[in-house]
């Protein structure tokens, strides 16, 4: 029987931090797309890129909670 495997949670709004740095200069994203891919846009230029689920996991250094609208 296979393991059993945990996928970290993204929601849509959460500001990550990832190991390496946009050739901006900015290495905060915030998600916008969640699935088996994950969509997010660079806070510091906008540029929105789509990662693989197990892709961004191992980039991902830090995840900062946004408080969720009302």
């Amino acid at each position: 029987m296979p393991a059993r495997f945990n996928l970290f949670p993204f929601a849509i709004g959460q500001v990550l931090v990832l190991k390496k740095k946009h050739p901006c200069g900015s290495d905060r994203w915030r998600v916008d797309r969640v699935g088996a891919d994950i969509g997010c846009t660079c806070l510091g230029c906008g540029h929105f890129h789509v990662w693989p689920r197990r892709q961004l996991e191992k980039a991902l250094k830090e995840v900062i909670e946004t408080s969720k609208p009302s």
